[in-house]
């Protein structure tokens, strides 16, 4: 087409022929849009669906791979926290044996028992008492007890002044 005007500009011919040029010229450009408007109808529907296809397909692809770094991101924040909070336990348990011993080592300067030296003495009083209800329960009075052992005494004073003699 382009090539024709040339041609008809170069012989300068007349210009009924240049005006018939161009008047075919737009007659061919309208039928070209008129065919290609008929055709995006008739395809338009085919065209839109596909494409609609096309973007439900991406839209998963990345909703997929957003929820995937999601989760990643996710699972290393609990990692850290759980490390956090390890770390964060043992410093607060380090911290509190320290303060257990100072104030162990305080209250024994001043002479105040530990709750070991407390377990031992109730220990000792448990024995004391089974042996007191032994005692108790043999039949044996407190007061049989208490003369057996003025007895005893008195023998013991006795034999003391004989050999003294």
């Amino acid at each position: 087409m382009v090539k024709k005007l040339q041609k008809l500009s170069a012989d300068k011919n007349t210009g009924a022929q240049l005006a018939g040029t161009v008047k075919d010229s737009a007659q061919q450009i309208w039928l070209a849009g008129l065919g290609a408007f008929a055709k995006a109808q008739e395809e338009g529907g085919k065209v839109f669906e596909t494409l609609v296809k096309e973007g439900l397909s991406i839209q998963r692809k990345t909703q997929s791979a957003a929820e995937e770094k999601i989760s990643e991101a996710t699972n290393r924040m609990t990692s850290l926290a759980n490390d956090i909070s390890v770390k964060a336990t043992g410093k607060w348990d380090k911290l509190e044996n320290i303060f257990e011993d100072r104030v162990a080592k305080a209250l024994n300067a001043l002479g105040v028992p530990s709750a070991k030296d407390i377990d031992v003495l109730m220990a000792r009083i448990d024995e004391l008492n089974k042996s007191v209800q032994k005692l108790s329960s043999k039949g044996v009075a407190p007061k049989a007890v208490a003369a057996g052992t003025a007895k005893r005494a008195a023998k013991r004073t006795t034999a003391r002044k004989t050999a003294a003699r």
